[in-house]
């Protein structure tokens, strides 16, 4: 079992920025990707940015030089500071992990998904 808790999510005005926080506990080898996902009631929930263990970013478009995604892997803890926020980033933000339960596990990385946490731009 693998609880992952967000937190820094908030009402901020457009062009602000704020800073979310994911740690992850539980039955936890090793994370080999950290990432955040959003979603608003009008589109699925779509990726915003992932790292993987090894230092490798990737980020969606519409957030590209805005966002930063970074990673503690001794705290199994992933962060994303979000700059030059705009309206259109308003959404409901999840944290993701990729774990690994133990060293012998031999199956595919599980999926472990945080509550999710409100960020809302106003204009």
């Amino acid at each position: 079992q693998v609880q992952l808790v967000e937190s820094g999510g908030g009402l901020v005005q457009a062009g602000g920025s704020l800073r979310l926080s994911c740690a992850a506990s539980g039955s936890i080898f090793s994370i080999t990707v950290m990432g955040w996902y959003r979603q608003d009631p009008e589109t699925q929930r779509e990726l915003v940015a992932t790292l993987t263990s090894g230092g490798s970013t990737n980020y969606a478009d519409s957030v590209k030089g805005r966002f930063t995604i970074s990673r503690d892997n001794a705290k199994n803890t992933v962060y994303l500071q979000m700059n030059s926020l705009k309206p259109e980033d308003t959404a409901v933000y999840y944290c993701n992990a990729r774990v690994i339960p133990y060293r012998d596990y031999e199956g595919d990385a599980l999926d472990a998904w945080g509550q999710g946490t409100l960020v809302t731009v106003s204009s």
